[in-house]
This record gives C-alpha cells, sequence and structure tokens, in this order.
C-alpha cells in the first residue's frame, strides 16, 4: 500500500486461531503473533483470516487498545470449506496489490480421545516429557466427512490452506518481490501417522498428526517449485502451549492436577513454552530473516528455557523429496476433482433456480 514515493506497508495475512469451535480470538498463538510483530512495526497491515468474524472484531479490538493507530483489517475465511476459501482469496486479491507474509496458523483436532491407562503409566515415568510434548502413543481423533466430501481435519488443517496459496500465487508470486508462506505445524507430526495411499485419512485414528506431517511434506515442495517466483515456505513447531486446543484435549480437572507438573517439568526441558506468547516466538523469529538463509528441510521450534528465556532453534524434519513431490501432485489432482465438482453443483444450483 504506497505512502509516498519510496515507502510501503507491509501485508500480512494471518489465519489466527481457528483450532476449536469453542474457541475465542482474544487468546492463543495467532493473537499473541499480531501483539508481536506490531510491537516490532508498527506501520504492518495486518489482515486477520478468520471463521467468526464476531471474535474476530474481539481480537481486533484487543490489538487496537495496545496499537491504536495499527491498520488491522479483518476477513471471513474457513479453510474446511472450498467455496469460502474460494470467495476470502477473491477478496483478497481485491483488496491488495501484494502479500509480504501468510501465516497459516488454522487447525482443529476434533474429538481427541485420551489413553488415560497410558497417560497415568507415562506421567510416573521417563517417558513423561516426550508424552507431553508429542502425544505418541496417547492420543486419538475421530474425524468426520465435510460438506465437500473430504475429510474434516485434512480439509482444515492442510488441503485449505494450500488451495489458499494457489488462489493467491498472483499476490505471493512476483520475480520483483519476495513472500512468504508459514506453517504452524506440530511435535505431533509424525511419518508413521501418515499415508500416501489416505492422505486424507480415513482409515485411521492420528488425522491430526497425518495432516501435520503432510504440511510438512507440502512446505518442502512449495520451495521446489515456487522459491524461483519468489515465494518461500518455512515450518515451525510451537511446543507444548496451553490454548483452548490443548485445554479441549482433557477434562479441566486433570489440567487443574498436572499444571503443577508441567510447570516443574518445564525446568527441564525447553519444549513446554506453555504461554502463546512463548509459542510464537518461532513465528516472530521467522518474520525477521531472510529466506534465502533458511533451510527448507527444518522445522524451527519455538523453545523455552526454564529461566524463561524464549529462543528458536532448527530442527532436520523426517522428510524427503520424493514424498513431498507426490504429496504436492496429488493436491493438485485433488484441486482439480473439487473445483469440478463445484462448478458442477453450482450450475445444478442456477438450472434449478431457473
Amino acid at each position: 500500500i504506497p505512502i509516498n514515493n519510496n515507502t510501503f506497508l507491509g501485508e500480512v495475512c494471518l489465519h489466527a486461531c481457528v483450532y476449536l469451535p469453542s474457541v475465542t480470538l482474544c487468546s492463543g498463538i495467532g493473537l499473541a503473533l499480531c501483539e508481536r510483530l506490531l510491537t516490532e512495526e508498527s506501520q504492518l497491515r495486518l489482515c486477520l483470516a478468520c471463521r467468526n468474524l464476531q471474535r474476530a472484531e474481539a481480537a481486533r479490538a484487543s490489538l487496537l487498545t495496545s496499537h491504536a493507530d495499527a491498520s488491522v483489517d479483518l476477513l471471513h475465511l474457513d479453510v474446511g470449506s472450498v467455496q469460502s476459501v474460494l470467495a476470502a482469496a477473491q477478496e483478497v486479491k481485491a483488496r491488495y496489490g501484494r502479500i509480504d507474509f501468510l501465516y497459516l496458523n488454522a487447525g482443529i483436532m476434533p474429538n481427541p480421545q485420551v489413553n488415560v491407562k497410558a497417560f497415568f503409566k507415562g506421567l510416573f515415568s521417563w517417558n513423561v516429557i516426550n508424552m507431553f510434548a508429542t502425544a505418541e502413543g496417547l492420543l486419538t481423533q475421530q474425524d468426520l466427512v465435510n460438506s465437500d466430501g473430504l475429510q474434516e481435519v485434512f480439509a482444515t488443517n492442510l488441503f485449505g490452506h494450500f488451495l489458499l496459496i494457489r488462489e493467491l500465487e498472483p499476490l505471493l508470486c512476483k520475480t520483483d518481490h519476495v513472500s512468504r508462506v508459514v506453517w504452524t505445524s506440530s511435535s505431533n507430526a509424525r511419518r508413521s501417522a501418515f499415508s500416501m495411499e489416505d492422505m486424507e485419512h480415513r482409515n485411521g485414528t492420528e488425522p491430526y498428526s497425518s495432516s501435520k506431517y503432510a504440511s510438512d511434506l507440502l512446505s518442502l515442495a512449495l520451495n521446489r517449485h515456487k522459491n524461483s517466483q519468489g515465494l518461500f515456505s518455512s515450518v515451525i513447531c510451537p511446543g507444548l502451549v496451553m490454548t483452548n486446543l490443548t485445554y479441549g484435549i482433557l477434562p479441566s480437572g486433570f489440567w487443574t492436577l498436572i499444571m503443577p507438573i508441567m510447570w516443574l517439568i518445564r525446568i527441564f526441558t525447553n519444549t513446554f513454552t506453555l504461554t502463546p506468547y512463548n509459542g510464537a516466538e518461532a513465528l516472530h523469529w521467522l518474520f525477521l530473516q531472510k529466506p534465502e538463509s533458511l533451510d527448507p528441510r527444518a522445522k524451527y521450534h519455538s523453545l523455552t528455557s526454564g529461566l524463561g528465556t524464549n529462543y528458536t532453534q532448527p530442527r532436520q524434519m523426517d522428510i524427503d523429496e520424493g514424498t513431498s513431490e507426490v504429496l504436492y501432485s496429488k493436491l493438485l489432482e485433488l484441486e482439480k476433482v473439487v473445483r469440478r465438482t463445484l462448478s458442477e453443483s453450482n450450475a445444478d444450483k442456477e438450472s434449478d433456480g431457473q
């Protein structure tokens, strides 16, 4: 957005906090990131892309309380709906001439089920830190099929983001301008939960882990295909953060019981970031880096020392180019199918209306 002949406001599109239906946008990593970005650079133009506009208004009001002169736009977007993604992308292209950063922070974990026996066994073992950090062998979910015929977690956590990037390529891929896509992944992203033959995870019980591993793969593929066009992709892990998604995993009484233990464990591990501000550390750190200096195979972790010092550390992801390329091709094919189905559906509605 030109201010004068040689000064521009940056544009940052934030996919903020669509974790669970009960979440409010006045909390969580998305809002913490907004606060940190505006503190870093008050002239940024933020666009909060949110599923619930009433909660988005509350988030905007919260930001303007501490940054009265900030430019904060709102956009209605449900990445779990193909129609919503396409409509939101059209609105973005009508509003803005470019996007500098696209933070893909939306995600859901529906109906989480905890193996209580495994939980208490791990709680009093040497594996307790890894159990909290990754939920490996502990956490499953019950997924559903959405109105587009896609698995809900796959659609929200991965495919909706992929389709959004595809739609926004005119703003993201410019030869004279560098754009950044930043995925919020998870330590729960594991190769063992993902199957290329079942990339939507229709037949498994760990759709969240599968979708996050797929986003790691997709980020690598995007860099291979789009770096030459000025688009760079990165992946972060916020650590163990206490957000509504986390609190929704266990009954409130359990959290009351184990929170003192978690704060004690934090002394011995750096992955327990716990607060949204700490969890946003890697997201904020990437904002300050030159994309050419980043490792496309690394996941950038938000970490907090036992004394409360925040820092970011890259860790190599368990991914390979061949698998990422296959996933990228399959997503392109699925995109064609989804677009064709939507077009036929709209044509049928027009015919019925006439």
